[in-house]
């Protein structure tokens, strides 16, 4: 078999696909993940959105961090100046009791009895009671702030401390052994602890209003702590009975250094403490209290006096009193204004937290809406870029290279994108892309159309000429007997029907049917004769009819002209020497027909090939027409439905052809005969034309087929004669003359040699072996079988002219011969002046060429009687 098409023109062309079938699938390549172009673009956005986003929220992190710090810094200053309170209580129990262990101590070693000492053992175990239950206050108030920073936990471990050698040094106060200073110095430790602890809470640098109210009560408790040892030197004096020698030197120092914390404490507190401490200052208790101290101030020569120990006792109580109602009032100041501050930190955290979580995520939402729209319509302009390219385009490009229907429309969808940003600019791009394309598109269908146009106009022109050819043929072939001459003409008429063939391939390159049409069933052997009577080694083939099949009428046109292609490629890609064998036979409720060669053979990717273009017929474009033999098969086998396929054979290449059921018919029922063609004549077939029905001549006339390279022997006269081959049915070949190889021998004395038998062509074949119509005609009288009828009138039979000068038909008139074979009378016939007619059909050419040179956007071809277009 021969080649099929370039595979480049294959490619041009692709099956036309349904819409489910679709698949839009994007152009992959290998991307990497470190280039930044080969990044997709939601990760393209994701990244924009996240790194802003990750970077406001480490500058916001640190932002809250140090809130969160100073929130906590502010939170544990309160706690701290909180539990001043119970700092302060602490303190003025230890002061208490070591004001009357000094008192004691001076009592107990001026008495030196054990009276005295129970006494003051009974008069200090109360105030030591109340010592260690100020303490324990402490300690369950400190364990909140056991985390808190270490310079106070270690101030609160000195206090600790302290106050367990006070605990130690209490056992020693009723004995007196150790001096006043030993035991007084541990009290005085304890409380300095204490007032340290009191002062160490810390705001921090920016926190000044709070350091001030730290300040001002620890000043405040200062003076508070010297007002008590003044009058623990005092009382001790008047327990004593007398100043010791040193005692009016710590008086001094200790009324100086009162009178500098009081400065700094009016230096710090706030108008309404000072105010507070006025008042203070001027209660009568304190007033009596400070007029009892100044009579212990020296005064010139006179020794200091000595306050009796009851009234100075109780006056100075009653002035620590107040003393410490002051310095509460000035702590809870204190403390309020540290929980405030607090408070307030902690608000102002929590707003600026909630802000950045706000603004993060209105700032996520609005980047998210904004990328997601972006990435919403880069994936509907991508899906709608790929649909273009990969389903609407393509669909209609194979809409404009279907010739057979009308261009008509063809609607661009707008973009899918609507924004007015330039992803919508690019959309609007694409759908011009998109419509340009689809202009071009349609330009070049209508170039196409119009060059279908043309191969169709020049196609039916060369039909024309080369039915008027073969009819001059018929009329030298009759009137030759010169047996050379008589071969010659063979040759020709074999060249005119190969062109005749080659007009029907250019039909069908330009997607039109064949002219030559056929109403009534047609045997499939009859076809297949007439496929081989198209070629030029027609002697070589060799056909094995297995079953009597009929060919639905208008598909034998298309079948012999699919039949004799592959026939055609069978013989030209074989030996000279060898045969072609034609098997045709039914498959199921089809049939199918083998044409197996003894040739050069296909390789598997050329067999590939041409299976894969007789399976998804190409577009027709330069390749086609220079290798029309399989394009011309697909074609018509997709017109039809019919399926080929080539294999390889044991010598050669095996076309396999299934012919569906839908092309197959019933067998005609016997008609009325056919006037038989010109050529038909010159063969002796009239005597044997009803001798044989059915498929059996058909058989019998291909059983003796010539081989290539010899000439066929002239048939006895007796014997009917192959519409074919031109050889005898079963007559033996005659002698050949052996000066004049491949020539019958004459008889002596012949004056004219006999006329040789002419190969048949496939409408004679058709005509002589199927009941139907004229070739060209859609309807007309039924064929005989392998016969001669008579010759059809030499002179259509008219009914005279119109008023334009053309012939006027007479239905049915040209039957007569054959419907009244006895009747000697004819209608008389009107014979047109042939310069009227050669006018009319001027005119009637004329009109033709103006309507082909109208442009028109639609296309229609004529319907035949099966219904398709």
């Amino acid at each position: 078999m021969g080649a099929g098409p370039d595979p480049a023109g294959r490619a041009a062309s692709q099956p036309r696909r349904s819409p489910s079938e679709d698949r839009v699938a994007p152009h992959r390549r290998r991307r990497s993940r470190f280039r930044l172009r080969d990044w997709r673009m939601g990760t393209k956005l994701a990244t924009v959105l996240v790194l802003p986003s990750v970077a406001f929220l480490v500058l916001a992190g640190v932002q809250t961090r140090g809130l969160v710090g100073q929130t906590t810094a502010l939170s544990d200053f309160a706690q701290q100046v909180g539990i001043g309170r119970q700092i302060s209580t602490a303190v003025d129990r230890l002061q208490q009791e070591r004001d009357r262990s000094a008192g004691e101590l001076a009592a107990l070693r001026k008495a030196r009895g054990s009276a005295d000492r129970d006494a003051a053992v009974a008069a200090l175990k109360p105030l030591q009671d109340a010592t260690d239950q100020a303490m324990n206050d402490l300690r369950a108030a400190a364990e909140p702030l056991a985390d808190a920073d270490a310079a106070w936990r270690v101030a609160y471990s000195e206090v600790l401390e302290a106050y367990d050698q006070v605990v130690y040094i209490r056992a020693a106060v009723p004995p007196a052994v150790l001096s006043s200073d030993t035991v007084l110095s541990n009290y005085h430790r304890a409380i300095a602890a204490l007032l340290n602890l009191l002062a160490e809470p810390s705001p921090g640098d920016d926190q000044r209003a709070l350091t001030h109210a730290v300040l001002r009560y620890v000043q405040l408790s200062r003076v508070k702590e010297l007002s008590s040892r003044i009058r623990a030197e005092l009382y001790a004096a008047a327990r004593a009975g007398r100043y010791e020698v040193d005692d009016q030197v710590t008086l001094t120092d200790l009324r100086a250094q009162q009178l500098t914390a009081l400065g700094a404490f009016r230096v710090a507190a706030t108008a309404d403490q000072v105010r507070r401490y006025d008042e203070t200052s001027v209660d009568p208790a304190f007033v009596s209290a400070a007029r009892l101290e100044e009579q212990t101030l020296p005064s010139g020569a006179a020794e200091p006096a000595l306050l009796p120990a009851t009234q100075w006792w109780a006056a100075s109580g009653e002035r620590q009193e107040l003393l410490r109602q002051l310095e509460a009032g000035v702590l809870d100041d204190a403390v309020r204004q540290a929980d405030d501050t607090s408070t307030r930190q902690l608000r102002d955290t929590l707003l600026v937290v909630g802000g950045i979580l706000g603004v993060l995520l209105v700032a996520v939402l609005i980047s998210l809406l904004v990328g997601r729209s972006v990435a919403r319509s880069m994936r509907q302009l991508r899906g709608q870029a790929l649909r273009i390219a990969q389903v609407e385009l393509p669909h209609t490009l194979d809409r404009l290279r279907a010739v057979d229907r009308p261009v008509g429309t063809i609607d661009v969808p707008p973009a899918v994108v609507d924004s007015q940003d330039e992803i919508g600019e690019l959309a609007e791009a694409f759908v011009a892309v998109h419509r340009s394309a689809v202009d071009v598109a349609v330009e070049q269908a209508m170039m196409r159309r119009n060059v279908n146009a043309m191969f169709v106009n020049l196609a039916r022109r060369s039909q024309v000429l080369v039915e008027r050819q073969l009819e001059l043929l018929d009329e030298l072939e009759r009137e030759e007997s010169d047996p050379d001459q008589l071969e010659n003409l063979f040759k020709l008429d074999h060249l005119a029907a190969r062109m005749r063939r080659n007009d029907e391939s250019l039909l069908v390159l330009a997607g039109t049917e064949s002219s030559r049409r056929w109403n009534r069933p047609v045997g499939l052997g009859a076809v297949l004769l007439a496929a081989s009577a198209e070629i030029e080694q027609y002697q070589r083939v060799r056909h094995d009819f297995r079953s009597d099949l009929h060919v639905v009428g208008h598909a034998v046109g298309d079948l012999v002209h699919l039949f004799a292609e592959l026939l055609e490629n069978a013989t030209a890609f074989s030996r000279p020497d060898t045969v072609v064998r034609v098997v045709a036979g039914a498959d199921g409720a089809g049939a199918f027909v083998e044409i197996a060669d003894q040739g050069l053979g296909m390789s598997p990717a050329a067999l590939a090939e041409a299976n894969t273009v007789l399976a998804e017929p190409p577009a027709a474009d330069v390749a086609a027409s220079e290798r029309m033999g399989l394009f011309v098969v697909s074609h018509l086998g997709a017109r039809h439905g019919v399926r080929v396929r080539l294999r390889g054979g044991p010598d050669g290449v095996v076309a396999r052809i299934l012919i569906p059921a839908e092309l197959l018919a019933a067998a005609p029922a016997p008609g009325l005969d056919q006037p038989a063609a010109p050529r038909m004549l010159t063969s002796q077939v009239a005597a044997a034309s009803r001798l044989a029905s059915g498929a059996a001549p058909l058989r019998a006339a291909t059983a003796e087929l010539p081989v290539a390279g010899r000439r066929p022997p002239a048939p006895p006269v007796e014997l009917p004669v192959s519409p074919l081959t031109g050889l005898p049915l079963g007559g033996t070949p005659p002698a050949t003359d052996p000066s004049r190889p491949g020539r019958p021998a004459t008889a002596p004395g012949s004056a004219v040699p006999r006329p040789r038998p002419v190969p048949g062509r496939a409408e004679e074949v058709l005509a002589a072996g199927a009941p139907t119509g004229g070739w060209f005609s859609r309807q007309g009288p039924a064929a005989a079988v392998l016969g001669v009828t008579p010759a059809p009138a030499a002179t259509p039979v008219t009914g005279g002219t119109n008023e334009r000068g053309l012939p006027v038909r007479v239905p049915m008139a040209q039957l007569t011969a054959v419907t009244q074979p006895a009747n000697p009378d004819r209608p008389v016939r009107h014979e047109p002046d042939p310069e009227a007619v050669g006018g009319m059909l001027s005119r009637y050419y004329s009109g033709v060429r103006r309507a082909e040179a109208e442009e028109t956007t639609e296309m229609y071809l004529p319907r035949d009687e099966g219904g398709r277009q």
